[in-house]
């Protein structure tokens, strides 16, 4: 049977991304998505739920996605769900689900760019010309 490993996420960074390069020279950068989620439960009772996601992303797109990406500000991942295991110090065996991101979409206006500083200063008035 054929398989099929795609995610699509859409979401808010948790905190600012972390670039590191490998030994070998090549950038990587982690950040992690808040994606939230509503649904209505048997009872009407309307809920939110919000799922606390890793995004490995490589390369080139890696160095701007911690040039351009901050804490807050929303961004489209995607890739595919990959499980990563390790063991600790202590021997302890340890695993978690990340999403390696082949494309980074940023959302929203950079920050410190014409969207952000518009956002700051609020609507001006208009003038009238009589």
């Amino acid at each position: 049977m054929a398989s099929f490993n795609k995610v699509i996420l859409l979401g808010n960074l948790t905190r600012d991304p972390e670039l590191r390069y490998t030994p070998s020279g090549a950038p990587v950068c982690n950040f992690d998505l808040a994606v939230n989620r509503s649904y209505t439960t048997q009872s009407g009772e309307r809920r939110d739920e919000t799922c606390y996601i890793t995004v490995v992303v490589w390369g080139k797109q890696a160095e701007s996605c911690a040039e351009f990406l901050n804490k807050g500000r929303p961004a489209l991942g995607e890739g595919h769900l990959q499980q990563r295991s390790w063991e600790t110090p202590e021997g302890q065996r340890r695993s978690k689900h990340e999403v390696v991101a082949e494309r980074v979409q940023f959302l929203g206006g950079r920050r410190g760019g014409p969207m952000e500083e518009e956002k700051e200063r609020g609507p001006e008035e208009e003038e009238v010309p009589f």
